[in-house]
């Protein structure tokens, strides 16, 4: 859902971050649980801005001629300060029922941001690249074994609820976020928001004429892809939104991995709307929080047929539809293993 951080090259980047977007089509997408690999946050890093400024962005934008033919001349000044990428993405979140307030709120937050390399660098990352080894090292399962004495209550009261081995909820965390420390942090709303703006015909066609004449893209297989990946994404931001409101916190505050996944649990909004548990009984549900991101990981299992008697082959059926990735579900079943054998 979301070893050492990796980085990138600025060189990868061109003038105009806009073009970033040529690494998120080259690239299937991951929409946990039901996509292709996504690191998790703990394999993941986010290098410095290696694009122009914003300002400088909007301001290219603004010289040249795409935003006059979509807005006319007058309009362009005003709409940019409006935030004009997500224009079209806040009328249809209106149209589905999403109140104009609650959207002027969000969405003219300065925090709230086009950001188009941020999304590319989830499309970038190579499986065979990734050192999942790290996490079945001495020092790892030590912190893990660690972990499970800390947080014994609440494991143990997950594991009897829902039938979910401990082991495997605290591997799901460990090489998730490092067991809670390396959760991401970009706003989820910035990435799923740009990435859902794709579906704009005008921006969409900017963004085709922006890429290089390198294209390894047909201009058919740039439609398809653009076509899946925003509507996953807009999907998954009004997830968020809902989410959001219904836990009563600002969805502009919520941070997560730069594909949209957030919390200890690393859960797209989607699953945290639909499959998130409350662990500690506050009446709410915090994955940021130990307990709830512990019941949410053993409910998530539950949902997709974990039980107490599973084989080890249904098991990685099951861990496969958490991060579609052999080699993630490989290792969590060796820090299983390995956090079973008695401490001595």
């Amino acid at each position: 859902m979301e070893t050492a951080p990796m980085t990138l090259n600025p060189q990868f980047f061109p003038k105009i971050s806009f073009m970033a977007f040529i690494f998120l089509l080259a690239v299937p997408l991951s929409a946990v649980p039901e996509s292709s690999t996504e690191p998790p946050a703990s394999l993941k890093s986010a290098p410095s801005d290696p694009g122009l400024s914003e300002n400088k962005v909007v301001k290219q934008l603004s010289e040249g001629n795409f935003l006059k033919e979509l807005l006319g001349d007058e309009a362009v000044k005003d709409e940019i300060k409006e935030k004009w990428e997500f224009r079209k993405l806040v009328d249809r979140l209106k149209e589905d029922g999403f109140s104009s307030e609650h959207l002027k709120k969000v969405f003219t937050d300065p925090k709230v941001k086009f950001e188009p390399s941020g999304v590319s660098l989830f499309f970038i990352h190579s499986e065979s690249s990734l050192d999942y080894d790290q996490f079945i090292s001495r020092k790892s399962i030590k912190n893990a074994r660690e972990y499970m004495e800390k947080y014994k209550q609440d494991l143990e009261k997950a594991e009897e609820k829902y039938g979910v081995d401990k082991t495997i909820i605290t591997a799901i965390i460990l090489v998730e976020t490092r067991l809670g420390n390396y959760l991401g942090n970009r706003a989820v709303i910035n990435t799923l928001s740009t990435m859902a703006a794709l579906s704009g015909e005008k921006e969409r066609e900017f963004l085709w004429n922006a890429i290089s004449d390198s294209r390894k893209l047909t201009r058919k297989k740039f439609d398809k892809k653009a076509d899946i990946k925003s509507e996953w994404a807009y999907k998954e931001l009004k997830a968020l939104l809902k989410y959001a409101e219904r836990e009563d916190a600002d969805p502009v505050d919520i941070t997560g991995s730069y594909a949209g996944a957030m919390g200890i649990a690393q859960f797209m909004p989607s699953n945290a709307l639909s499959l998130a548990r409350d662990g500690n009984d506050d009446g709410r549900i915090n994955l940021f929080d130990h307990a709830d991101a512990i019941h949410s990981i053993a409910n998530y299992l539950k949902n997709f047929g974990w039980e107490p008697s599973v084989t080890r082959q249904k098991a990685h059926k099951i861990l496969y539809k958490y991060n579609h990735s052999n080699y993630y579900v490989d290792t969590l079943l060796k820090i299983s293993d390995r956090l079973k054998v008695d401490n001595s």
